[in-house]
């Protein structure tokens, strides 16, 4: 689409003044605030013309104009300056998170309480997945005579637990056995390779301990199956009740985050792993038509983790957010990459 240097300058202090104030702007106000000289009826033709263009939308007749979804598209891609975040806003981020270090489902929700707080939008995550990782660590702690919880660690960062009920008494002989085998078979080990399959032949092969331990290794593979499924983290849902622009749609978007599938679908579809900016109509879903997801990437230990973002109104401060979200998403990233490291 081809847009002149003047109709670029318009459509940018619209959108900005729009996203400022939420109110229609026309050409008399607007020619106050454009760096350049130039009439009102110049700027209102310029304006007609944008609206043609699908830029612009004119909510009544004798009202100003605001940005169109496609506007905020063109804006975004084409004419937005980033905001800096200053030393004082990423030192908060990083003392704040740093206080979560050491769980990842707990550094998560910390990041997103303070995005939703930051924000006035809902904050969401998933956890991290990657069907590359691998075992790291294996833990068995006996909580009774028949009774032991099975904790795991894999390199992506997921931490799984699962209860067990024995058939005879949980004793050191039993324990040290444990480890013996999750030394020798499990540990390194691809956690997509701990299988029913898996299981069956290891239990077939520990002879007279087949009985004692099978409930053991059963519950580690159920815990595997569990680490390899992203899990979504909402927070700050509420948020949206604040924004008049939803109206009567809110009831359907607070619909749409109890069905978890759809959601993390909306999040986690498309190849770009980087940041992605999916406005209004772009969002495969109708529930989110009227809303716009920033949606950033994070790694850990140099493999795909998973994702953070916020899902809120299209009149959003872009130019501020984005920064926000990357540079809290990179720093939940090497703070998880720090925590595996210490283990």
């Amino acid at each position: 689409m081809e847009v002149g240097k003047r109709k670029e300058l318009i459509l940018a202090a619209v959108v900005e003044h729009y996203i400022s104030t939420g109110e229609p702007i026309g050409s008399k106000m607007l020619m106050q605030t454009l760096p350049i000289s130039v009439s009102s009826a110049t700027i209102r033709n310029e304006m007609s013309e944008l609206s043609e263009m699908g830029l612009l939308e004119q909510p009544h007749t004798s009202a100003g104009r605001v940005p169109s979804q496609k506007g905020y598209r063109y804006y975004i891609d084409n004419l937005m300056n980033r905001d800096t975040l200053s030393d004082d806003e990423m030192f908060m981020m990083k003392n704040e998170l740093e206080r979560s270090m050491g769980s990842p489902d707990k550094l998560l929700e910390k990041a997103g309480e303070m995005l939703a707080k930051m924000t006035g939008c809902a904050a969401l995550s998933t956890t991290p997945t990657d069907e590359g990782a691998v075992i790291k660590h294996i833990e068995l702690v006996p909580v009774g005579t028949k009774i032991a919880m099975v904790v795991m660690m894999t390199s992506g960062g997921v931490i799984k637990n699962g209860i067990c009920k024995t058939e005879t008494e949980i004793t050191r002989d039993m324990v040290d056995t444990f480890y013996d085998i999750v030394r020798e078979c499990f540990i390194g080990k691809p956690v997509s390779d701990v299988g029913t399959v898996m299981i069956q032949t290891l239990v077939a092969s520990l002879g007279m301990n087949a009985l004692a331990m099978s409930p053991l290794f059963v519950v580690l593979a159920d815990i595997a199956n569990q680490a390899l499924q992203a899990e979504i983290k909402l927070e700050g849902e509420q948020n949206l009740l604040h924004h008049r622009e939803f109206g009567s749609d809110i009831y359907d978007m607070m619909q749409f985050f109890d069905e978890k599938d759809k959601l993390e679908r909306a999040i986690t579809d498309g190849e770009n792993k980087g940041l992605q900016v999916i406005i209004g109509k772009e969002n495969k879903y109708r529930q989110l038509e009227n809303s716009s997801m920033i949606i950033a990437r994070y790694n850990v230990g140099g493999h795909d983790g998973g994702a953070i973002g916020i899902i809120g109104p299209t009149r959003i401060n872009y130019a501020k957010l984005i920064p926000s979200i990357e540079y809290l998403t990179d720093l939940v990233g090497k703070l998880l990459t720090d925590t595996l490291e210490d283990e």
